[in-house]
């Protein structure tokens, strides 16, 4: 089922501006929502969907404003979360207190819209821009119903001047009643070419034993597309199951879990054949994810000593070593190792790379620009302590570590082919490119 009415809210709960689609909830049911919300926030059992009588109210909160949708049925919340998320701009999908977001367990598309427009989504660009605002709201959706989502398609048709909507010829754009409505045609370029990069983070946690608690493989596929007309693209991968099919060897195949494809794949295609076929958004855009929950051999492992000298001083060693392939080299390595709040007077010795003393967050973070596989560093912090200790409250926190390997993957998944067909027959070059990364990436320490 669908959403009834689509309301923006300021923060003391009063409407800003609000879009009636199917008339069979009373517009002034949004009256009951601030009271409700803030007695769940007094019972400390504040949730994402509140509901009064038959009414229910799904929202969230961005900045000093509540989007809020209600429905009388049973909708489906996924939908309407996602339709929520992709009207406004939260880029780090967060709260505007920091906090991430926990409330819903769904996959939120890419960010656009309201801040495509206006930049900031505030009180203040709601009340400078109405006008766009109720013709944006036409548009993103019919009879509760989510439509034209994309950014780039709406600015093709409403357009702005500062506070002002500009509207171009009478037409509709192909876009909106294309059935690829996710690209416009009569694009043209010199030099057709796609740039593909697969990018895959890393969480890992180990404790103070060196056992690993947590791995795990997250993946994306990033596309960056330079291509004239409707042209038609095949990504072929080592996918297992493909290889399966097929009765090729599966000795260099992987297996994806948790895939998730941008609009533009054909999902009946790929569930018969396992081929990802599909008509590419002009531009930048994420054609997957995945995730691989395979053990995981620490890509940087580090071992530290700390030794602390009563009312004087606390030493600390770590050793860190590459344990990916010789011929990889680690960029951008940043280790941040804790020490004891009330340390002082820092000194540090590093085989290679600089250290630094962060006192506001209580690390010392050790900087090496280029790690290559299989060698080994060593950093050395010497601190002051004051002659009365101050007790250690909590556990020591874990060693955090960031790094980039560029030409590799971890879990070993390439891009075995990219075909590009379109009818004026033109030839097109694909570039790939592999970087793993840190995700979460955490060393207990003793």
């Amino acid at each position: 089922m669908s959403a009834s009415a689509v309301f923006i809210l300021d923060v003391k709960g009063k409407p800003l501006i609000s879009r009636n689609y199917k008339g069979d909830v009373a517009m002034s049911e949004i009256d009951h929502f601030m009271p409700l919300l803030m007695q769940r926030e007094e019972e400390g059992a504040l949730a994402p969907l509140l509901s009064h009588g038959r009414v229910h109210f799904l929202w969230i909160k961005h900045s000093n404003l509540y989007l809020v949708a209600t429905t009388l049925k049973n909708a489906n919340a996924s939908m309407v979360y996602s339709f929520l998320y992709k009207t406004v701009e939260l880029s780090d999908r967060r709260h505007s207190d920091g906090h991430s977001l926990i409330y819903v367990g769904i996959c939120l598309p890419p960010p656009q819209v309201f801040c495509e427009y206006f930049k900031e989504l505030e009180e203040e660009s709601i009340r400078d821009n109405f006008v766009i605002v109720y013709e944006l709201l036409d548009e993103l959706m019919d009879f509760g119903f989510p439509q034209t989502t994309d950014s780039k398609i709406l600015q093709e048709y409403i357009t702005q001047q500062g506070n002002k909507l500009e509207t171009g010829k009478s037409r509709v754009p192909p876009t909106v009643t294309n059935a690829v409505s996710w690209r416009s045609e009569g694009i043209k370029y010199k030099k057709n070419e796609v740039f593909i990069d697969v990018i895959e983070s890393v969480n890992l946690l180990v404790n103070a034993n060196g056992s690993v608690l947590l791995s795990e493989i997250v993946g994306t596929i990033k596309l960056k597309v330079f291509l004239s007309g409707m042209p038609e693209l095949r990504l072929g991968l080592n996918d297992r199951v493909l290889f399966e099919l097929t009765g090729r060897s599966k000795n260099k195949s992987v297996e994806l879990e948790d895939v998730k494809f941008h609009q533009c794949v054909r999902l009946s295609r790929f569930d018969n054949d396992r081929t990802i076929s599909f008509i590419p958004p002009d531009g930048d855009f994420e054609l997957m994810s995945y995730r691989l929950s395979t053990q995981v051999k620490p890509l940087i492992w580090i071992e530290s000593v700390i030794e602390k000298f009563s009312h004087s001083r606390v030493e600390i060693m770590v050793k860190a070593k590459g344990q990916f392939k010789k011929q990889s080299v680690a960029n951008g390595v940043e280790i941040s190792v804790p020490v004891p709040s009330d340390a002082d007077s820092p000194r540090f010795k590093t085989s290679v790379g600089s250290a630094k003393y962060v006192p506001e967050k209580n690390v010392v973070i050790w900087s090496i620009k280029s790690f290559p596989g299989g060698k080994e560093y060593l950093m050395r912090a010497h601190f002051g302590l004051p002659s009365v200790e101050k007790e250690e409250v909590d556990g020591r926190p874990p060693i955090g570590v960031k790094f980039e390997i560029p030409y590799f993957t971890v879990s070993g998944i390439q891009v075995r082919y990219m075909k590009i067909i379109e009818k004026s027959g033109y030839q097109a070059l694909p570039w790939v490119r592999y970087i793993t990364q840190s995700g979460d990436y955490q060393l207990r320490t003793s």
